[in-house]
């Protein structure tokens, strides 16, 4: 990915991040993703007093993108306090929907760490399970 690629993913995902609703937990997460067509679509999370409704911020970016007609990706960027990486289930919708896309995980200091996919998940159950 290029480098201004890069900086307008990591200023989308801060973006998307000072919009999420963490009422209850107070930890916000702002993901951005950038599809094969140079579109990036946000998404943040959303909680509910029931944690089971809630939704994680990659799964709201990828959400975003499909309802908006993009089915191939490049990379997500994950911005959150502390530089957390992916939720199990998220790392799975990821899998299941981009691939193995590169993961910019981001923290409030900015510091930036770069992994694909296959390294966070490096088996991931999918339709080729399935297929057995």
């Amino acid at each position: 990915m290029e480098r201004d690629e890069s900086i307008s993913l990591i200023e989308a995902a801060k973006k998307a991040y000072n919009n999420a609703l963490a009422t209850y937990s107070n930890y916000r997460v702002g993901a951005a993703l950038l599809a094969e067509s140079g579109k990036i679509y946000i998404g943040c999370n959303l909680e509910s007093s029931s944690y089971g409704l809630s939704i994680c911020a990659e799964r709201n970016a990828i959400a975003n993108a499909v309802v908006n007609g993009e089915r191939n990706f490049k990379a997500i960027a994950i911005y959150s306090d502390n530089g957390a990486t992916p939720c199990g289930a998220c790392r799975q919708v990821i899998w299941d929907i981009c691939g193995n896309i590169e993961i910019y995980i981001i923290d409030k200091k900015r510091l930036v760490k770069t992994f694909l996919l296959k390294e966070l998940f490096p088996k991931p159950f999918d339709k080729v399970k399935l297929n057995r």
